[in-house]
Parts: C-alpha cells; structure tokens; sequence
C-alpha cells in the first residue's frame, strides 16, 4: 500500500490543472494568486462554482480558533478511518517501514510545505478525535504559515490560540488525545461534510465557511471576484449619495448611463 499517494496518481487526479505542480504532484497555484484569494468572499467564489456546476464545494458551521485570519493555501487530504487492528498493523508496519516516527497524525503534518493546508477527513470525530494539540498545531504552523481543516476535534485551545500565522478550522475541542481511530491516506480524494476534495484544490477559509477550490477555477474566481469588489464600492458610494435607488443598482447589469458613470469614477480613481 502507499501511505501517500503518488505524484503520478494526483496528476492523473487533476488533468485540467494550468499551473505547475509540488514535487508531489499537487497542482501549484502561484502564491500572488493565493494572496489574492484572501479578499475574496465564500459569495463571490460560490457564484463561479455554481455557474460550472461545482455544487458541492462549501461546508459551513465550523469553529474557528483564529476567528480574524482568512485561511487560505494549497491542499494537502488525509483520510482517517475508525480503527480497525488488522489494518492498523498494515499502515503502522508500512509507516515504520519508510522511517515515519511518532503517531500517525505526525506522519501526515511533516510532509507539509509553506502555502499548504492540510484538509483532514476525520469524520465528525470530536471524542477521541482531537488531530492536533498546541504541539502539533505549533508544527503546521511552522511549516505551512496557514493552517488546517480538520473535519475532527482538537484539544489544548488555550494553546493553539496564542500561536500566530495560521487558522485552524475545526468540529470542536475535547480533552481526551486522538486514539481509536487511523491514517487511510495521504493526497487522495476526501469527502469534508457536503463537499469533495482533492489533492492541490486552493481552500479558502472565511466567517461563513469553507469552500475547495478546483485549480483550473482559480484565476477566474479572483479576478471576478475583484471586480464585483470594485463595482459594490461604486455602487455603495452612489447609493450614500442618493445618486441611484437600490432598484437601479441592485441589478445584474447596469443600465447605460450607470455603466458610463462608473466607468468614469473607475478611471478617475485609477488615475
């Protein structure tokens, strides 16, 4: 068995990838693009997804210990599955075998890199399922400057709330330490609540929720995602000035004498 999945595996996973890709295969989108992706909203992402029918791509109702960070970066997907002995020892054997140490959940944070996020199928698992504590936490921290999604429990908050350059989105926090359950994979498709996630995919982790991000949709969702940003400022300021009513602003597309106008005002503050 592979413990993580091979680079040819996630390249034949993600064949409309534009970018180049992590030595593991992952399709990279350019860290100035990630930068990018942190002024957008789970709205203005979600409305590209539903245009191409990427329904299931948000998951909402998590709790987030740094509540002022919008997470975002590359994904890095761990299954975990109840535990079950025989097919422990398999995993443990082959784990100790490649020279991994420490548990299970340490084997999967020590193949981060910077930019990534690591996306953590862990079924709902609160009790028993804490992924990370202070420690752990301090280590994705180091290695990543982003953060996680773990669809589990952590513990030690007091701790992992005081570090600094990362997020962590999680189901809720237990005292008890993570046992009873193990690794399934590195870097393979996962399912996170509602949604389906796949190696590279950029997560963007906001107040509302998070959304998984297929690479090829990337460049169009920040660049989209931006203009309506410009457009909602226009149109906030005309509406404070009593210029429009809200029925005329309010619309998918602007009647021409608006669209002028705006066009004026975006060259006047471009100047």
């Amino acid at each position: 068995m592979n413990i993580v999945n091979p680079a040819e595996n996630i390249i034949a996973l993600t064949p409309r990838n534009p970018f180049e890709r992590t030595a593991d295969g992952r399709p990279y989108v350019p860290d100035e693009l990630l930068e990018r992706m942190k002024a957008i909203s789970s709205e203005q992402a979600w409305s590209i997804l539903d245009r191409e029918k990427y329904y299931f791509q948000f998951e909402g109702n998590w709790f987030r210990t740094h509540g002022d960070r919008i997470l975002v970066g590359r994904a890095v997907t761990t299954q975990w599955l109840p535990y079950r002995p025989d097919f422990n020892e398999v995993v443990q054997q082959k784990g100790e075998s490649e020279g991994r140490i420490g548990g299970q959940n340490s084997w999967v944070i020590d193949t981060l890199q910077t930019g990534d996020v690591l996306v953590v199928d862990l079924y709902g698992k609160i009790r028993e399922g804490t992924f990370v504590g202070d420690n752990l936490s301090t280590s994705i921290m180091r290695r990543t400057k982003a953060g996680a999604v773990i669809d589990g429990g952590i513990r030690d908050y007091d701790g992992i709330r005081e570090l600094s350059d990362v997020a962590f989105f999680c189901r809720g926090m237990d005292p008890t330490p993570i046992r009873n359950t193990m690794l399934g994979g590195v870097n393979i498709p996962i399912r996170i609540g509602h949604t389906t996630v796949l190696p590279g995919d950029i997560v963007l982790g906001t107040p509302t929720g998070v959304t998984f991000i297929p690479p090829h949709l990337v460049q169009e969702i920040v660049e989209v995602g931006e203009n309506v940003q410009i457009r909602d400022l226009f149109g906030k300021q005309r509406l404070s000035e009593g210029t429009y009513t809200p029925g005329e602003i309010d619309v998918q597309t602007w009647r021409a004498d608006i669209e002028q106008d705006y066009q004026a005002w975006l060259a006047r503050r471009n100047a």
